[in-house]
């Protein structure tokens, strides 16, 4: 059973309040009743009750003597009249409050069922099923102006998550929530950017309930020379140094003939625990789904689900009577999140027909591992694992990077290996992998949560050629990357992938854009990794931070 999250009180429909105001002198309502208003209630509520006493008797007698009940006397008829005339008034003096009050709650449950994923599929299901109570629990706002609107969602008589489909302007929707947010919060958001965004864009793919834009500057870095091909690499950042830092690993690089890269692996991961009766009957489930023979089957369950997803594996884990099965499948150019689980749901569907016993738990156990480190990323990889490497030489360590290679390779074995050791860090025996990850990642639309992971990274270096030219490389084992779907269709990030080469779905090879984008992030990392422990090597660290990442202005007051 879901679990859904009732949506805040203030963007919810508010309990009609009694009006404060004094009433208007002149005629009131009751005025044009001829009896004073407590009588004439009482007088009602007694001729309701007393014909319908006196009609059950009468039909009671007339069931008893079988007599047909259609056939009515004056008096029985004149009993019927009054019972609808004084159910009439009852109905119209005390009706309109319990009817407003109970289209309120029925607004508050209804609400109340909206998952934060699901809210507008939701509502477009209410309204097909019944445009009528659809009304009530969202007013027709499209014909007002904004104040009202802003008013009404201050007050919680609009959802402000309802806004875009209300209005069918999703500029529009931006502004007014963004205003009654003002409103209901007391603070300015001047700082925060609102015009200049394609907020249609982001509808039901990658933001709710936005009211601005951040923004991030993007730096370009190179060319990076890889495998033969150049590449200007695009870097979203808001620390100083990075850029600068970047683009001078990827001159050392060019200056020394390029980098070489590989893909080890591509596989897209994500593992379902289970739960049996017994620990021997997970065990079972286990043996099945490691013969050989019955992966066949498995494959055409969960192939299933697209025409780009592909079964490679499944790697499974007990613990007691709990059952962890890693699927692993290959993605096309989608990082493929969703796709695997897809496919994921396909296989649980047949299992259980195979073993009614089994209890599924949850589509993700955490085995898989997702934006969490894990050895199990570290060991069996995630996504892309790549390695990347360069040699660079003896008179290019000198001119650019201003260090020597037994420096470096002294370093790198104190500080990212034995240094990271000590540490107990899991998948961080580098320097700062994961400052370009994220640059790169923020820049492509890829998710950046997945910085976790895919900054898994440990840097080699070793002297080469006679102790005088200097072997680096860098090895991560589970890049997550994507050149489509999510953020990178928006029209910022589709840019930065286009700059790369790798816009959108390889025609000719599936998959292809998204593994060159993968080897792109490893040959930037590698550059970074050379260029930071030269610095750090030759003493510029602090020195260049000093002098490019600490400002003194206040650039609120520019942006303002």
């Amino acid at each position: 059973m879901d679990v859904r999250r009732r949506p805040s009180k203030a963007l919810r429909p508010a309990p009609k309040e009694p009006s404060s105001a004094p009433e208007p002198t002149g005629a009131k309502a009751s005025d044009a009743l001829p009896l004073p208003l407590y009588f004439t209630n009482a007088l009602f509520f007694t001729l309701f009750f007393s014909v319908a006493y006196y009609l059950l008797l009468r039909w009671r007698d007339k069931i008893r003597n079988s007599v047909p009940l259609h056939i009515v006397t004056f008096s029985e008829l004149a009993a019927i009249l009054s019972l609808i005339a004084s159910f009439i008034y009852l109905l119209g003096f005390f009706g309109i409050d319990f009817v407003q009050s109970f289209i309120a709650r029925a607004s508050n449950e209804a609400w109340d069922l909206v998952d934060e994923e699901e809210g507008e599929d939701h509502r477009h299901r209410l309204m097909a099923c019944s445009p009528s109570i659809a009304d009530h629990i969202i007013p027709a706002v499209s014909s007002a102006e904004d104040e009202e609107i802003v008013d009404l969602v201050v007050k919680g008589t609009i959802p402000s998550y309802a806004l875009e489909v209300q209005l069918g302007d999703c500029q529009r929707a931006v502004r007014i929530r963004r205003e009654a947010l003002q409103r209901i919060t007391r603070r300015s958001l001047q700082g925060l950017p609102l015009d200049g965004f394609d907020y249609g864009s982001i509808l039901k793919q990658c933001c709710e309930m936005p009211v601005g834009y951040v923004q991030i500057p993007v730096g370009i870095a190179g060319p990076l020379l890889l495998d033969s091909f150049e590449y200007i690499v695009p870097m979203a950042t808001t620390e100083g140094c990075i850029v600068a830092s970047t683009n001078r690993g990827f001159k050392g690089i060019y200056a020394s003939g390029g980098a070489t890269s590989t893909i080890l692996r591509d596989g897209m991961t994500r593992a379902p625990v289970v739960r049996f009766p017994s620990a021997s009957r997970a065990c079972h489930l286990k043996f099945f789904l490691d013969n050989p023979s019955n992966f066949q089957t498995l494959a055409d369950e969960f192939n299933k689900s697209s025409n780009f997803a592909r079964l490679q594996g499944v790697q499974c884990s007990i613990a007691g009577k709990n059952l962890y099965m890693r699927f692993s499948c290959t993605t096309g150019d989608a990082m493929g999140m969703n796709m695997v689980s897809k496919g994921v749901e396909n296989v649980l569907a047949y299992l259980r027909n195979e073993y009614p016993d089994m209890d599924i738990i949850s589509i993700s156990g955490n085995f898989c591992s997702d934006k969490k480190p894990a050895a199990i990323n570290w060991i069996e990889g995630r996504g892309k694992s790549a390695v990347c490497e360069v040699v660079i030489k003896e008179e290019v360590l000198k001119k650019v990077f201003r260090t020597s290679v037994a420096t470096l390779v002294e370093l790198n074995m104190l500080k990212n290996l034995a240094g990271s050791a000590v540490a107990g860090a899991l998948g961080g025996f580098n320097a700062h992998a994961s400052n370009i990850v994220s640059a790169i990642f923020i820049a492509t639309g890829q998710d950046p949560a997945q910085n976790v992971e895919s900054s898994h990274c440990i840097t080699m270096m070793e002297a080469v050629n006679d102790g005088k030219d200097l072997h680096i490389s860098v090895t991560m084992p589970s890049i997550e990357v994507g050149t489509i779907g999510g953020g990178t269709q928006l029209a910022s990030q589709s840019a930065c992938l286009d700059l790369l080469g790798v816009k959108g779905a390889s025609k000719e090879l599936p998959g292809a854009n998204s593994r060159l984008l993968a080897k792109i992030v490893a040959g930037s990392v590698l550059a970074g990794e050379l260029s930071l422990m030269a610095a750090i090597a030759s003493g510029q660290l602090v020195e260049s931070h000093m002098k490019y990442n600490r400002s003194t202005k206040d650039v609120s007051k520019v942006g303002s």
